[in-house]
């Protein structure tokens, strides 16, 4: 049973409409949380937003019958909560539990003992899907373009990328192998134990004697000595460390393929539930051969056959040359962002790049947003095709051409209205700031979809902290003026 609010107005309860904010306070919360004060009062926003929240309930199903589930507005407070301030869960859990603002926007009365799990609210955070988030962020956006009185304006975008990074280690061909067998090992000796099998009772020793191999290879480095001799000496022993490594860890791979043929022959083991176990044997397998073709065979393994995580496998290697960042482990996200702040459209850039994504993106934004005229983009969008397209798009198209430039591309860029929106380009690093301060520094979210949750989540809490900011300077404006008028009276 799911409600999209609280049904009733309980004893002590607060009126969400008469929650007071401190209009002077600087911090992300109030600020957020006027934003959301503001559509939930605001009767046409509310609608809007509650229509959108209440295709989360599945169809065919009673919403009045059956255990109560969270509420739909609280689940989409504490989701945009979290991302607008950084927090895990853990924080949110203690945040939720404990502020009394918070708990007065949730509808929750004063002296009421509700108390959020932290399993409840990983579970209901994670039901938000990417496509809901993003039409309710049409909503608050548009909720902020009239704010502004600038509804019916034309809108000048910025479009920029920047890496988003995911929750990993930094990979080797040599931890990648370790991370498999560990679960590996983990998972059969589980498997086993359900069972009854005995042959991994030692499983434990066997990791320990691989985590001792995996250190001392790693440990192992080329020697800087100019002496042929001692070079030659250090290499054979970084090639015998492997050697050993995967010598054991092939024969631990044996060993766990044989169990698996063995329960399933006298057991009736679901195949369903081998997938895990297979998953990592298959990686391990990976990692053997790549360790043993680079560091024996001494081959140069392509780009194409890495992998940067076993656990978020949608990870890319990024090298985008900035200064003191060599590379980042992550995916890249484009935003497009218009002159008042906020941000009209993301993407999520799996495997591609800044010119494959230009046009895509401001075709998406024109069909939520028709009065965007004009975007400005880096030399990194660029492309002769991308320039043809974007013209048809756009009344105005600020997209420097690489490399050396023609009469007609000197004087395209000399136009007024080209320099000026150059000029302005560079406030969208403004946005991207904001946001990887606001959460989108690292995705701490597991899998692509968590990912793509976990970015939109982000957008959306940014874009509400900034109605909510326009709302706090309004009432600040209202309240110097009110002295002046007593006195005038």
């Amino acid at each position: 049973m799911r409600k999209i609010e609280p049904a009733t107005f309980q004893f002590g309860e607060v009126d969400i409409s008469k929650i007071q904010f401190d209009l002077r306070s600087r911090d992300e919360i109030p600020k957020l949380l006027m934003g959301l004060q503001y559509i939930y009062t605001t009767p046409e926003l509310r609608k809007a937003v509650f229509d959108i929240l209440a295709t989360m309930i599945p169809q065919g199903i009673d919403p009045n019958n059956g255990r109560p589930g969270m509420v739909l507005w609280r689940i989409l407070v504490l989701g945009v909560l979290r991302l607008n301030c950084n927090w895990d869960y853990d924080k949110l859990q203690e945040i939720a539990n404990n502020h009394q603002t918070l708990r007065q926007m949730l509808g929750h009365p004063v002296l009421n003992e509700t108390y959020y799990p932290l399993q409840t609210l990983k579970d209901n955070v994670s039901l938000l899907t990417p496509e809901l988030l993003d039409k309710i962020n049409q909503v608050v956006v548009k909720a902020g373009h009239t704010l502004v009185k600038k509804k019916d304006a034309p809108l000048k975008g910025r479009c920029d990328s920047f890496v988003v990074e995911t929750d990993v280690h930094y990979p080797t061909d040599i931890n990648l192998l370790f991370d498999a067998m560990r679960k590996g090992i983990t998972l059969i000796a589980q498997f086993s134990l359900v069972y009854g099998f005995s042959g991994w009772r030692q499983s434990a020793y066997t990791l320990r004697q691989l985590k001792k191999l995996f250190r001392k290879t790693q440990k192992l480095k080329s020697s800087t000595s100019h002496e042929v001799n001692q070079k030659e000496k250090r290499q054979a022993e970084i090639q015998q460390a492997h050697q050993t490594y995967l010598d054991l860890s092939a024969a631990v791979l044996q060993r766990i393929q044989l169990t698996l043929d063995f329960l399933c022959q006298n057991y009736p083991v679901n195949p369903l539930d081998l997938l895990e176990i297979n998953r990592f044997v298959i990686h391990a397998q990976r990692q053997v051969d790549q360790i043993r073709r680079r560091v024996l065979q001494g081959e140069t393994m392509p780009h194409a056959e890495k992998v940067f995580s076993l656990f978020e496998e949608h990870t890319e290697w990024i090298s985008k040359g900035k200064a003191g960042v060599p590379q980042e482990l992550g995916l890249k996200v484009c935003v497009l962002e218009d002159q008042f702040g906020f941000i009209l459209h993301h993407q999520i850039m799996q495997q591609l790049t800044d010119d494959q994504v230009a046009v895509p993106m401001v075709e998406a934004t024109q069909q939520k947003f028709p009065n965007l005229e004009s975007c400005s983009f880096d030399k990194g969008f660029h492309s002769p095709e991308n320039q043809k397209q974007l013209k048809n798009l756009l009344e105005l198209v600020g997209l420097p051409k690489k490399g050396k430039l023609s009469q007609d591309d000197q004087l395209r860029e000399q136009q007024p209205d080209f320099v000026q929106s150059r000029q302005q380009h560079s406030a969208v690093e403004s946005a991207i700031n904001a946001l990887e301060n606001h959460g989108l520094d690292r995705c701490l979210d597991h899998g692509l979809p968590g990912f793509k949750r976990y970015v939109a989540l982000a957008v959306l809490g940014r874009n509400l902290q900034i109605l909510g900011n326009l709302i706090q300077q309004q009432n600040l404006k209202m309240e110097h003026k009110q002295p002046q008028l007593k006195i005038a009276a």
